[in-house]
């Protein structure tokens, strides 16, 4: 009686690890890829949401919004195409009629706000808000006053529509 050895051998072939590694090696540079992807979106939107461009826009529709509100509506004048706006308000709350303005409008590229008094007119100030400014327009809607301010900052372009009701 003779025994037969089956000799079977464990272990991987050649084949088996390179096919291994192949699988193994793409699913790691997809990871990869995705990760480093992943990372410029993050750091694209990061740049994006603390630049100049986004505060100059949040400082901008806080100034108009609270210099608007407390305008009276019956003073308020805009130029023919939009280019200024100019709102007269009080100086305190127990003023009868307005006794201060303010002035809206945008030169060389920078929204600027002149702060003055009405009798005798003079200017008592001229505020710088906001800098590069590709297009700023002023309406007015019943009694309510409204910028459309556009600003541009290397490859990105912020438009703010802002309105604000006037007082009285």
């Amino acid at each position: 009686m003779s025994i037969q050895r089956i000799n079977l051998k464990t272990g991987l072939t050649t084949l088996e690890l390179v096919v291994a590694f192949t699988v193994g090696i793409m699913i790691f540079a997809g990871v990869a890829v995705l990760l480093v992807d992943s990372q410029r979106g993050w750091n694209r939107m990061y740049s994006r949401l603390n630049s100049d461009a986004v505060t100059d826009s949040f400082i901008v529709r806080k100034t108009f919004d609270s210099t608007v509100r407390k305008s009276a509506s019956a003073y308020c004048s805009i130029d023919d195409d939009g280019s200024w706006l100019e709102v007269c308000y009080y100086a305190d709350e127990f003023s009868l009629v307005p006794d201060r303005y303010a002035r809206f409008y945008e030169t060389d590229g920078d929204l600027n706000i002149e702060y003055g008094t009405l009798n005798p007119k003079a200017t008592a100030s001229v505020q710088t808000v906001c800098s590069n400014v590709a297009d700023c327009l002023f309406k007015r809607i019943g009694t309510s006053a409204q910028m459309i301010l556009t600003t541009e900052e290397d490859s990105q372009h912020i438009t703010t529509i802002t309105s604000a009701v006037m007082h009285n």
